[in-house]
């Protein structure tokens, strides 16, 4: 079992439970590289449970576009092709847009503001302590505070199966000192935009701000399948 799965103070209350989010936080950490096999025995002794939850969680990850499975080779953390990816992003461009003119419309209170802002700093002090496993979980919290006042709960989901497909690549995204400070400087503009209630402005910052992930990914997707290390 990992140190950070054994000194837990909040285990979910299932072994199914606990290995999807001991796995999830393992892909997200790097952990885990893209294209890496996934070995049940090796991890059911790592996170001291049977093979039945490991499989369940598989196929949670496994829908969620975060795990591939081959047949008579097992799982694998899933590898995006820059196709891929463009693909997600593409999708996550029309569904966000669409969040964010709907949470607009809706005037929201200064609650929203202050939880955007709250994130932000999350996200600073992370990046600032070069945790990056605190910063890729603060920048998602920092963007569904814009997808959740919406009030769509459809619409956030589907947003969230996006963001889940490539949160192993948001992580190394972060990897550079100059991507977080870029990361940082682009959130202190889509909250400004935001308080000015400005729909069109706001839609364009967090479209520039994929955009910029994107090409700074493009590289290591590329060469994504020769990073697969097999440590599992």
């Amino acid at each position: 079992m990992t140190d950070s799965a054994a000194g837990s103070s909040k285990r979910p209350p299932t072994a199914q439970a606990f290995v999807l989010a001991e796995l999830r936080r393992a892909i997200i950490a790097g952990e885990f590289l893209p294209g890496q096999p996934l070995r049940q025995d090796a991890l059911a002794e790592r996170f001291g449970v049977s093979r039945v939850p490991l499989r369940e969680a598989f196929k949670v990850l496994e829908s969620e576009g975060q795990v591939h499975y081959e047949p008579h080779r097992g799982h694998k953390v899933a590898t995006l092709s820059l196709t891929d990816l463009l693909e997600v992003y593409r999708i996550r461009q029309l569904l966000e847009a669409e969040a964010a003119r709907v949470a607009l419309a809706g005037k929201p209170g200064n609650g929203v503001l202050e939880d955007l802002r709250s994130a932000a700093g999350e996200v600073e002090t992370a990046s600032a302590a070069g945790d990056l496993l605190k910063m890729t979980e603060a920048n998602r919290r920092f963007h569904f505070v814009l997808v959740e006042a919406a009030g769509m709960p459809r619409l956030e989901r589907m947003i969230k199966v996006l963001w889940d497909a490539t949160d192993a690549y948001r992580f190394v995204y972060y990897g550079a000192e100059a991507n977080r400070s870029r990361v940082e400087q682009e959130h202190a503009l889509i909250i400004e935009a935001f308080a000015e209630q400005n729909a069109d402005k706001l839609i364009r910052l967090l479209d520039e701000h994929r955009e910029h992930a994107i090409e700074a990914l493009r590289t290591f997707l590329d060469t994504a399948p020769s990073r697969a290390i097999d440590r599992a």
